[in-house]
């Protein structure tokens, strides 16, 4: 009988856990709440008592039909009649466990690498657990964290490696504030996560039934914070035939534009917001966020202040915004700048789902991981990378954040995974003015709240207002260089914004968009 691995719950017997309650009676509550699998770990008893432990979980197990798995231990596995065991990478071979349990046994294998994926399966793992994919407490050994980019490279070799049908679950951190997250994420290639596993979030709950259900029900449902675009991809000329209409609904909708941002910014980004006919609100406590997010506009983090209370103050904010399925815009403002900031665009990263991520090169190098040069402040300093390099940066971190990627430049590119487009535009005095690439997000994130069909088209159609709004206050007489732009730039903001109102779509006549190969 093929086994549901959609919540495996592994278990902890530890005091700090437990307290006064019973193991048995945690797994049964949790069984009772939906969970699919029950794994038996304990690191601290004897044989003999570990083996009374399994004897009765398996019964219980036996009466909701879910397998038990004995964690590392074959001898435990065998002289209780569990259905399984599950191997870290210090443990038996599976290999050898097969020889020993039988070729009904469900042998499962950690694997944290894609080597040691390959190696489980040629050796006959049923499943493999891939992680860990956040820090966890239960693992004090852990060699590193993976992220779901980590197990987004696993599924992918599992599937070009002819090992697609092999099940996987992904481990490590995972509760109801992450887990469609994960399971979203780690989906971006072909084969698929099976499953979750879990320990804390179920074993630590003062009701284990609850929060197995609350789990079982995040993971069967689809997400709340992915758009739902329409199966039609548009093309270039498709989209641009469209960036007025979604102008012209913002204007008519004036979502509100919540933004996290420095001081230094927050009036020029108000004075944007309302030009364009968004409804602005500078609001830096996540306290604020749930009522704000249920209001129905979207949020922009400029990552300004790295200190622990605003990081908590984002991370309160993009769970608010994504338990409500409004957008988040992300700006990793100076990433690669101190160790610090490359540690926090991490954090922040694994703490919620963007709609859109805006960066420089050098920005959007962080977050794929790569080496980067070390940014001075918040510029991204000389790029050496070819214009096909930087879009292949944007379309790898789309595809590996399914969502859409803005990497800003002398040529800007975006791209949603499965369509990249250069954008040309823009005034060079936008250089040369703070605040710039701060309410350019404004700008992305409140056409997001207006148009929730194709965030592509969307962040497209930000960008062409922003940067067209920029050129033509560029050209006007009274412009005489950045302090002179800077209030044109906003009146050109409102004008473009009256015109797509009368559906004049001549302001798009310079639009420079095309499609990347």
């Amino acid at each position: 009988m093929p086994v549901d691995y959609r919540l495996y719950l592994v278990t902890d017997g530890s005091p700090a856990i437990l307290g006064d309650r019973r193991l048995e009676d945690v797994v049964k509550s949790a069984l009772d709440g939906g969970v699919t699998v029950v794994q038996y770990r304990d690191k601290t008893s004897e044989t003999k008592s570990m083996i009374a432990n399994a004897t009765a979980l398996g019964r219980l197990c036996s009466l909701y039909r879910v397998p038990l798995i004995i964690n590392d231990r074959v001898d435990v596995a065998i002289a209780s009649g569990a259905q399984g065991v599950h191997l870290g990478q210090s443990d038996m071979n599976p290999a050898v466990a097969r020889q020993l349990l039988g070729p009904n046994a469900i042998i499962g294998v950690t694997v944290s690498n894609i080597a040691e994926a390959g190696t489980a399966t040629r050796a006959g793992a049923d499943y493999l657990g891939i992680g860990t994919v956040y820090a966890t407490p239960t693992k004090e050994n852990t060699k590193y964290i993976i992220g779901t980019s980590g197990v987004q490279e696993i599924l992918r070799a599992l599937y070009k490696g002819r090992c697609g049908a092999c099940p996987t679950v992904a481990i490590g951190g995972i509760n109801d504030k992450n887990v469609q997250r994960v399971i979203f994420k780690s989906s971006a290639t072909v084969k698929k996560l099976n499953g979750v596993a879990v320990v804390s979030a179920i074993m630590s709950a003062g009701k284990p039934e609850n929060a197995a259900r609350e789990l079982r029900g995040l993971i069967d449902q689809s997400p709340v914070f992915i758009t739902r675009v329409s199966q039609v991809e548009l093309r270039v000329e498709q989209m641009l035939a469209c960036v007025n209409d979604v102008i012209e609904q913002l204007a008519q909708k004036q979502p509100l534009c919540h933004n996290m941002t420095n001081l230094v910014v927050q009036n020029f980004a108000a004075n944007v917001a309302l030009a364009i006919g968004a409804s602005p609100i500078m609001a830096n406590n996540g306290g604020e966020a749930p009522e704000l997010a249920a209001l129905g506009g979207a949020l922009v983090i400029n990552m300004g202040s790295v200190t622990p209370e605003a990081i908590d103050n984002y991370v309160k904010a993009v769970h608010a915004y994504n338990a409500c399925g409004q957008p988040v815009l992300f700006d990793p403002v100076g990433a690669g700048a101190t160790t610090l900031r490359r540690d926090t665009v991490r954090t922040l990263k694994d703490s919620g789902y963007y709609e859109v991520i805006k960066g420089n090169e050098n920005e959007i190098s962080v977050l794929l991981g790569e080496s980067a040069a070390q940014q001075k402040g918040v510029d991204s300093g000389a790029s050496t990378s070819s214009e096909a390099k930087k879009a292949h940066l944007a379309l790898q971190l789309a595809l590996q954040e399914r969502n859409v990627v803005v990497l800003t430049g002398k040529t800007d590119y975006i791209s949603d995974g499965v369509r990249t487009f250069s954008v040309s535009n823009g005034s060079e005095y936008l250089g040369h003015i703070t605040g710039s690439g701060c309410t350019l997000g404004t700008t992305i994130a409140a056409c997001l709240a207006a148009h929730r069909g194709d965030p592509l088209l969307a962040t497209l159609s930000g960008m062409l207002l922003f940067e067209i709004a920029s050129e033509r206050a560029s050209l006007r007489e009274d412009v005489k260089g950045p302090g002179t732009f800077v209030p044109a730039f906003i009146d050109e903001l409102y004008n473009i914004s009256k015109l797509a109102q009368q559906y004049d779509t001549s302001w798009l006549a310079n639009a420079q968009v095309s499609e990347v190969s």
